[in-house]
């Protein structure tokens, strides 16, 4: 595995997608949601742009309340017909996480092609 520092924030994500209980313990998306959302405070305390972006990006590209914070937004993406609530059933869980993170990837592919055209 490549050095962590070397990795760009797009490989480090994928890293945490493919070993996710491994960085969170229980895999669910309250606690991916946690995770990321410590990583992307503690990217912009020294200089790095986290996850800056990725709400706007999410709604931007996707049919979602504006008024929601991303992980519900994400919830709604992943499940269109959810009534609302936090508790998930675990293939729900499974599904959303999935969704997740193939979103992320796409906002941090797109966020690195166009720092390579600058």
């Amino acid at each position: 595995m490549t050095n962590l520092t070397e990795m760009s924030e797009r490989e480090y994500f994928a890293q945490f997608a493919k070993r996710t209980g491994m960085f969170i313990g229980r895999t669910t998306l309250g606690g991916a949601t946690a995770f990321m959302v410590g990583y992307d405070q503690a990217a912009r305390r020294h200089g790095g742009p986290g996850l800056d972006g990725w709400r706007e990006w999410l709604m931007a590209n996707h049919q979602v309340s504006d008024n929601l914070v991303w992980e519900a937004q994400i919830r709604q993406i992943a499940l269109p017909d959810w009534p609302g609530g936090w508790d998930l059933m675990p293939e729900q869980e499974v599904h959303v996480l999935k969704v997740l993170f193939e979103l992320l990837d796409k906002f941090l592919a797109e966020r690195e092609g166009s720092a390579s055209q600058v």
